[in-house]
């Protein structure tokens, strides 16, 4: 099990946070599983921008398909690993005074070739969102499989940056607000499990 105060204490002295090990095996290989039964069954849908009226779809910006997590977890992996994220709430909580009450997530696959472009999790005039969060679902990642995360350590989202590898099990999670991010091309399927720890906007 991770140590949720080093996650704590890492998000006080950067702004965000990795944990190799997040997950055991073969709690997010069932869930890449279910991601790719969802694919089959045709429970994904494209993936869109903004929100409101300001949503819409945009395949040059992201090219990503989703679905979202029910509020009663549908199977025992989906409730383990959120049990585990809302562990890491809580010791945020009582660590960092964030005030995170619950979580949104959905599973993300993108497809070979396909990216998210460079944004900001925190919609235009809401603070909801606090705490990203992403798991990967990906067996065997290798560096040429492309693919990463890639944070840009500054406020305007240039400059120095950080990437972080797809690696099946891994948790990634940083305060919304303050980086720019994206999701660079793959060469291969790439899974994971993303979401927002959100407070009271």
């Amino acid at each position: 099990m991770i140590c949720a105060e080093s996650v704590a204490e890492a998000l006080a002295e950067r702004g965000w946070a990795t944990v190799t090990d997040f997950l055991p095996a073969v709690m997010w290989r069932a869930l890449a599983a279910e991601v790719r039964a969802a694919r089959a069954a045709g429970g994904l849908r494209p993936a869109g921008v903004g929100r409101g009226e300001r949503y819409r779809l945009a395949d040059d910006v992201r090219g990503d398909q989703i679905r979202w997590l029910d509020p009663i977890p549908a199977s025992t992996a989906q409730r383990e690993v959120l049990s585990r994220l809302d562990q890491l709430r809580a010791t945020v909580n009582r660590e960092l005074q964030l005030g995170l009450l619950d979580f949104e997530g959905h599973f993300a696959l993108y497809p070979p070739g396909t990216a998210y472009r460079r944004h900001c999790d925190q919609h235009r005039g809401s603070q909801a969102r606090v705490l990203s969060c992403v798991v990967y679902l990906n067996a065997d990642w290798k560096a040429e499989h492309g693919g990463v995360l890639r944070l840009y350590l500054d406020q305007e989202g240039g400059g120095d940056q950080r990437d972080v590898l797809p690696e099946g099990g891994k948790l990634v999670c940083f305060l919304s607000e303050r980086f720019w991010h994206e999701v660079l091309p793959a060469a291969r399927e790439r899974l994971s499990l993303t979401g927002w720890f959100r407070r009271r906007s």
